[in-house]
């Protein structure tokens, strides 16, 4: 039986590092993952560090991108919700770029 190795996401590391291609590389898969695990309603462990606020600016950016998502997947890019989603969304990226100088994978 396969191991399910947990996804960890270090974001005191990522400022250390946030100009490192392989690690933004490593940085995005583990968003993407945790996006697939949120839509297919699979647990998968993940550890997340960092200061508090840099987590909480983590958590309300990963949860507008699901929001975004699915708004899209559901209404269609033209249905007014959707558009709420994604300014939503860009304002969440710009507040946890600011915070934490760590690139978003998907903006």
């Amino acid at each position: 039986m396969d191991k399910i190795v947990p996804i960890v996401i270090d974001l005191n590391k990522a400022k250390e590092k946030r100009l490192d291609e392989s690690f933004l590389r490593m940085f995005g898969f583990g968003v993407k993952s945790l996006l697939k695990a949120m839509f297919g309603n699979v647990s998968i462990p993940v550890h997340l560090k960092g200061n508090p606020s840099d987590v909480k600016s983590f958590l309300n950016t990963l949860g507008a991108e699901k929001n975004y998502i699915q708004d899209f997947k559901n209404l269609g890019l033209e249905n007014p919700r959707t558009y709420k989603s994604k300014g939503l969304l860009d304002t969440a990226v710009s507040k946890f770029q600011r915070k934490t100088g760590i690139k978003w994978p998907f903006s």
